[in-house]
């Protein structure tokens, strides 16, 4: 078994919170009508497609109900479909775009499990490439992640509203 290390997450992680509840940062983002600011690809009726701002790799996205919901069970069915139509649509345009040999894809739930997020449930779709993990996470306490966010959005905004 390999395991893939991510230690720059920690921080992120175990950030504490000082006390004041923050909004939720899909609930925000969704609300605003500016995608590119907010890294938001696509909207449907029930869910999105946003872009993670810290990403594992080049192309890491996040499939997002619009509604705010934290527990898997309580999807409604059109999220359900929805959701996953737009995984589906993620790996399409990332393979178009980006030709990754593999895709991470799932959802933490819960802080236990590493959810960043806890009350909005997402999926990651995160594009792997032979190779794609070196030193520099280890010797250095760096990711190198090879495009910036705006590029990536770019190539990818315009394959996804096809």
């Amino acid at each position: 078994m390999e395991h893939l290390w991510a230690p720059w997450r920690m921080e992120y992680i175990q950030k504490e919170k000082d006390g004041e509840s923050e909004p939720c940062i899909f609930c925000s983002r969704i609300k605003q009508t500016e995608d590119e600011k907010n890294l938001i690809l696509f909207r449907s009726n029930h869910a999105f497609i946003i872009m993670n701002r810290f990403p594992y790799n080049n192309g890491h996205l996040m499939v997002v109900p619009i509604r705010h919901v934290g527990d898997i069970l309580e999807l409604y069915p059109e999220e359900k479909t929805e959701l996953f139509e737009l995984l589906q649509r993620s790996v399409k345009a990332l393979t178009t775009v980006m030709q990754p040999d593999g895709f991470n894809i799932g959802m933490n739930l819960g802080r236990i499990a590493g959810a960043g997020v806890l009350d909005h449930l997402h999926f990651h779709v995160v594009p792997r490439w032979n190779g794609d993990t070196n030193f520099m996470p280890v010797i250095s306490d760096t990711k190198v992640i090879s495009e910036s966010l705006n590029q990536s959005y770019k190539k990818l905004s315009d394959i996804l509203n096809q």
